[in-house]
């Protein structure tokens, strides 16, 4: 079949600067994100935006109706474009995401956005199961410091280690100068 699609992952407003939750390289990682989208719909492929609300107790970002849930300005959709609401990191779980996919006989994806570790890393291995091929653009994607067992893991060693975890088995992780486009 051959065909792709653009997923566009949480790419919010929260998880920019004065956001509810600002991640490490958001608006870099946002301006590659923005190229990629402007490429698609140059060439009429098939984009799917991802937004997260965020539904559950206590929950600190994404909330339901705040500008912190918007999907940012710089990949912000078109009317026509199809936007898809999750609750979940993986982008399949209880959405028509696959149904979308399925419809428009897609087989390939690309994939950016946020948080590589959690969000990113989920709908990757979730797509993979399904049977779709993915490509991960490694430079349009942003995540932040973690922490475990009283030690910090900085923002680009939790991006790398979840790049390199994906790389081969679950996708293709490559720079958005290296796609095809």
């Amino acid at each position: 079949m051959n065909k792709r699609a653009l997923l566009i992952i949480d790419i919010q407003n929260d998880y920019f600067e004065g956001g509810s939750n600002p991640l490490y390289g958001s608006l870099e990682a946002s301006l590659k994100a923005k190229f990629l989208l402007e490429k698609f719909r140059t060439s009429n492929e098939l984009t799917i935006h991802i937004r997260h609300i965020s539904i559950r107790p206590g929950a600190t970002f994404f909330l339901p109706g705040t500008i912190g849930s918007e999907i940012h300005s710089n990949v912000f959709p078109f009317e026509e474009e199809i936007v898809v609401e999750k609750h979940f990191p993986n982008s399949f779980k209880e959405t028509d995401l696959k149904t979308i996919l399925d419809k428009n006989e897609v087989d390939s994806l690309v994939v950016c956005g946020m948080m590589t570790h959690m969000c990113i890393d989920t709908t990757v291995r979730a797509a993979k199961d399904l049977g779709y091929h993915c490509t991960l653009i490694a430079d349009a994607c942003a995540t932040k410091d973690l922490s475990f067992a009283g030690k910090t893991v900085k923002a680009e060693d939790v991006h790398t280690s979840f790049l390199s975890a994906l790389n081969g088995t679950f996708a293709r992780v490559i720079k958005v100068e290296e796609l095809k486009l």
